[in-house]
């Protein structure tokens, strides 16, 4: 029995091709039944704007340059938001629909990806698990309906890995298929956001690594170089002109490129976020914050799973007893995918860059870890074949553990993003009120109605309609609430005034204004968002409260 962590000889029986194919078919009827149940983010309105001021830039023969005036969006590429607005016109659905079902097929995508990869390295059985993991870990299908530059990024930088996996060895003869796939693929990732750049970095780590490993004078090593990047030319133009299509900003002059660059690695403004009840600057949080909050928002047997991986990877590392570069000679793909996973958890790490809603700007590499754990898994289950009790018991408690995380999932619909594992509190009650809850107001989608519902039910009592507008204030954007209320109501930004607030109980935002309670958005047990009727408020009660640790 060998330890090896990918050269297992794992099961490829059909049987897991076969659950792999239902996960597919369960994730995609799953998409097309509740897309539209998902609440507008906050976002998304300008994130839109954008994609039709993209549109206009094209449409206008290049004249209309708003786009790049347009807030700091133009920071950002417009890949997602370009294809968004251009569906808007020709699709017969509304709007935010439109984004949601789009980007729970870029979400559905990164699935996939994480399959291929999985496949690829460890065989079928763990590509299964390594599927099943992704799916259902609400940081990921939780969020892809309305993450979505997120999510879209995620995706594009999962099948970036998967290109470069399949041309890991193959480095001094890229065929240009491959190459060209690759460069759409890293073209997408970097008309999203500057982050693209990552699947660069990691590509050419993996060419220095790969010249370590297969050349060793420096008349090699200049040959493997001088082959690798004719083979990577092909990938070079097409992501750049990808990128020049979805972000042209960033062609328009010669330090924009540094300019979004430094913007991502310190991007900060006067905001804060939570980390287990403790407040923080988002530019002052510590440097394991990330780390804090994968803890915590992976599930349970996804962390076993990266567990078993990192104990497994321990355990052969000590067992070489070969030179390094015959050692390495045939894990350029597993190489690939130990540079996802390490490359960005070390820039956290050195540069400390400003972060908040906990792993949200980090998603990207959620894929990976999913990888890393459904192997892990996967090679634990067939290093336990010899002991059939202890398969048995680790088999139980994987089952147990993803069944309990499918049904918290179940329960929190459709503010699965929203979950946090058994690690994070003592319930989900307790969770929600120490880390970040509803950061992106989803809420609102419920909320409003529970407002609506209310007033139709005063009204009716009274059997008369106001002649005044109701005046609401929400802990949100704007425009989230106006999409979701009628003519009756008018969100205001005069929150004194309000007669309403509805609010995310995220980092105590619901205590900003006083108010009766007149609903609660709640999930098993944890107030999500509440509604208060303000009308009968008078003098200070009126004014709005710094939202303050408890």
């Amino acid at each position: 029995m060998t330890s090896k962590l990918f050269h297992l000889k794992l099961s490829n029986s059909p049987s897991y091709k076969r659950l792999s194919y239902a996960l597919f078919s369960a994730l995609a009827i799953f998409i097309l039944l509740t897309f539209k149940q998902y609440g507008v983010s906050n976002d998304e309105e300008v994130q839109h704007v954008y994609g039709q001021l993209l549109l206009k830039f094209y449409s206008s023969g290049f004249a209309d340059q708003s786009a790049f005036t347009y807030k700091n969006l133009y920071l950002y590429g417009g890949f997602f938001d370009l294809v968004a607005a251009s569906l808007e016109k020709i699709l017969p659905i509304w709007v935010w629909d439109i984004r949601h079902l789009l980007s729970a097929t870029f979400g559905f995508a990164g699935i996939i990806a994480v399959y291929k990869i999985t496949k690829k390295l460890a065989g079928e059985r763990a590509a299964f698990l390594a599927a099943l993991l992704l799916t259902i870990t609400g940081a990921w299908s939780g969020a892809m309906f309305t993450h979505t530059k997120d999510v879209s990024f995620g995706a594009s930088m999962v099948w970036a890995l998967y290109y470069t996996t399949l041309i890991s060895d193959k480095l001094d003869r890229i065929p240009r298929n491959l190459s060209i796939k690759l460069g759409i693929a890293v073209g997408f990732a970097l008309g999203l956001r500057i982050g693209g750049a990552f699947a660069v970095i990691y590509l050419l780590l993996l060419v220095l690594i790969a010249s370590l490993i297969q050349a060793q004078s420096f008349k090699e090593k200049l040959n493997f170089y001088t082959k690798a990047f004719i083979g990577l030319l092909p990938a070079g133009i097409v992501a750049f002109a990808l990128m020049a299509l979805f972000w042209p900003w960033a062609m328009m002059g010669a330090d924009h490129i540094l300019i979004a660059a430094k913007s991502f690695s310190h991007f900060e403004f006067d905001m804060s976020t939570i980390t287990n009840g403790q407040w923080f600057s988002i530019g002052n949080i510590s440097r394991f914050y990330l780390f804090e909050y994968l803890a915590i928002r992976l599930p349970e047997v996804f962390l076993i799973g990266l567990l078993a991986g990192l104990a497994a990877c321990g355990a052969e590392l000590l067992r070489i007893n070969t030179h390094f570069r015959a050692y390495f000679s045939g894990k350029l793909p597993e190489i690939a995918l130990a540079i996802s996973l390490l490359f960005p958890l070390l820039f956290v790490l050195y540069d400390r860059p400003a972060l908040y809603n906990g792993v949200r700007h980090f998603t990207f590499i959620i894929p990976s870890l999913a990888i890393f754990a459904g192997i892990g898994i996967s090679n634990t289950s067939q290093m336990l074949l010899s002991y059939p009790r202890w398969k048995i018991i680790f088999t139980s408690i994987c089952l147990l553990l993803a069944s309990n995380t499918c049904y918290l999932l179940f329960n929190l619909h459709p503010y699965q993003y929203i979950y946090y594992n058994h690690f994070a509190a003592k319930n989900m009650q307790q969770a929600e009120h120490i880390w970040e809850g509803d950061y992106w107001a989803s809420n609102l989608i419920e909320s409003s109605k529970i407002l609506t519902n209310y007033i139709n039910a005063e009204e009716a009592r009274q059997a008369k309609k106001s002649d005044e507008p109701y005046y609401v204030a929400v802990c949100a954007e704007s425009f989230q609430g106006q999409v979701y209320l009628d003519k009756r109501f008018v969100v205001t930004r005069d929150w004194v005034r309000a007669d309403f607030y509805i609010s995310a109980t995220t980092m105590n935002n619901d205590a900003m204004l006083n108010g009766k309670i007149i609903g609660v958005v709640e999930r098993l047990g944890a107030k999500i968002a509440v509604v208060k009727d303000r009308r009968d408020l008078v003098g200070q009660d009126r004014r709005p409260h710094q939202a303050k640790p408890d």
